[in-house]
């Protein structure tokens, strides 16, 4: 049987920017292991095989999808209060993307490769970003 690579989506609750997600990133490394970022959420997803073919976390910041990270691992964890969680463990490499506008939602959602916004090119990674109206304004309209 082939297995079809599947993304997930998720909020970067709290975060304004992808600026302000990798520096909240950056202050929990010394808690994760080397090389990888650990986001624990409340449900399991059931089709982990196909998340791990390949799949990414989309991170939606302030009603746009602007960033994704590589999921490596899917652990369950319990954090001492009986109810069993999964980390998501995560490549620490941050690579931003078009920006895709997304309405909120509470956990993660499943995102199937073709609905996926694109990497940006790594020399516009850097790029000051669009305020985020504009950038929102102009994936509504197709020109992302």
């Amino acid at each position: 049987m082939i297995r079809r690579m599947i993304n997930l989506l998720k909020l970067s609750v709290g975060s304004v920017s992808v600026e302000d997600h990798e520096d909240w990133q950056v202050s929990q490394r010394p808690h994760w292991p080397p090389g990888q970022a650990i986001h624990v959420t409340r449900m399991f997803p059931k089709r982990e095989a196909e998340i791990l073919e390949g799949g990414s976390l989309y991170w939606v910041i302030k009603g746009l999808i602007l960033c994704r990270q590589r999921v490596l691992d899917l652990k369950e964890v319990n954090l001492g209060d009986g109810i069993p969680r999964c980390a998501l463990v995560l490549d620490a490499e941050i690579i931003r993307t078009e920006a895709a506008p997304r309405r909120p939602f509470q956990g993660w959602r499943y995102m199937d490769p073709k609905d996926s916004p694109r990497d940006l090119p790594k020399a516009r990674a850097k790029d000051d970003p669009l305020p985020p109206a504009l950038a929102q304004a102009l994936a509504e309209i197709g020109l992302r």
